[in-house]
């Protein structure tokens, strides 16, 4: 495939409803997942049920049990109680980061450099990506549900990233976040990163598939793209823009840590954040089918049940042949 000939991003195509038939979809995820709901108000908002059921195409079920496993992956996970202290070690390496810019459009760019040296941890590789998204979505303008990946393959190799990492990556991003993600960039990738994709595509939904896109310094379109979306004087020289400092760990770690003093005040004045999905009031026994409470309502039992029930069943990933990505270039 000949990548500078067809340089640019490819059209989601999605299928539309009026908002009167979004509003109904909403209403029937809702009722499926049961008053359990009530209980993850911001998680089971409007907006967050509408991404979930994009996600799956306007599917009522297939959406209500996606969501279900997102309340069960974070009562488990507690993405929301990772601090910058849990994770700073594995943000000094610089493999990640949330850059200090934003996209022409007002997005969040998360910067992946996977060709620096990181950390052999994969649990803690991951804790640190759900970390950034966290803090990513803290810092969404009201306008804004998406974010931009960078990523910069200077340095890769076959042995910079293993393939369950980035599994597991694609399905924490896939699963938890859906249609956070406006689109990813893979800066000069080298020939032979086109062995590991084939071997990591199957892990990527189509509709993730079409957000991705190549590009090369050398590539006048390329270039062209990098100045239409972001401000060549604040992106990285790594990128093709004139920004010579690029990752400052001190800089960043003061700003993480002033985000996580945002989030506990706001956690603790007991208001909505977009990152605070957990009702404080909601624990465990809440989540599992092994409740002998006696104040706990059958009905709410029986949902419970299901999240533990749908938590058994692992995600696997369609591939479509048709929904190709741009190949690296020859």
């Amino acid at each position: 495939m000949d990548l500078k000939r067809k340089m640019s991003f490819k059209k989601v195509k999605e299928k539309t409803l009026s908002p009167e038939e979004q509003q109904a979809k909403i209403g029937e995820v809702r009722k499926i997942i049961g008053p359990i709901a009530d209980k993850f108000p911001t998680l089971c908002s409007d907006a967050s049920v509408l991404r979930y059921l994009k996600a799956r195409k306007y599917n009522t079920k297939k959406a209500a049990k996606m969501l279900k496993s997102t309340i069960k992956w974070r009562f488990d996970f507690k993405p929301d109680k990772i601090q910058w202290d849990d994770i700073a070690q594995e943000a000094s390496t610089g493999t990640l980061y949330k850059a200090d810019y934003l996209d022409k459009q007002g997005r969040i760019v998360l910067v992946m450099r996977p060709g620096i040296q990181g950390t052999n941890s994969a649990t803690g590789q991951i804790k640190y990506l759900v970390y950034c998204l966290e803090n990513a979505i803290l810092n969404l303008s009201s306008n804004q549900e998406q974010m931009v990946w960078l990523i910069d393959f200077q340095g890769w190799s076959t042995s910079s990233i293993s393939l369950k990492v980035t599994k597991e990556t694609a399905q924490v991003l896939q699963d938890h976040y859906p249609e956070r993600l406006a689109f990813a960039i893979f800066y000069n990738p080298p020939k032979i990163f086109e062995s590991f994709l084939m071997m990591a595509k199957p892990f990527l939904e189509p509709s993730t598939q079409k957000k991705v896109t190549f590009a090369y310094p050398d590539n006048p379109r390329s270039c062209m793209i990098m100045e239409e979306l972001f401000d060549m004087n604040k992106l990285e020289t790594y990128f093709g823009g004139k920004n010579a400092v690029g990752f400052n760990y001190e800089a960043y770690a003061q700003k993480m840590k002033d985000d996580d003093q945002r989030m506990s005040n706001f956690i603790d004045s007991g208001c909505s954040s977009p990152s605070n999905y957990f009702n404080n009031d909601v624990n465990e026994s809440q989540l599992s089918d092994d409740n002998d409470s006696e104040d706990e309502t059958s009905c709410d039992e029986a949902v419970c049940s299901n999240l533990e029930e749908d938590n058994q069943i692992k995600p696997c990933f369609q591939h479509d042949s048709k929904n190709e990505i741009l190949e690296p270039k020859k």
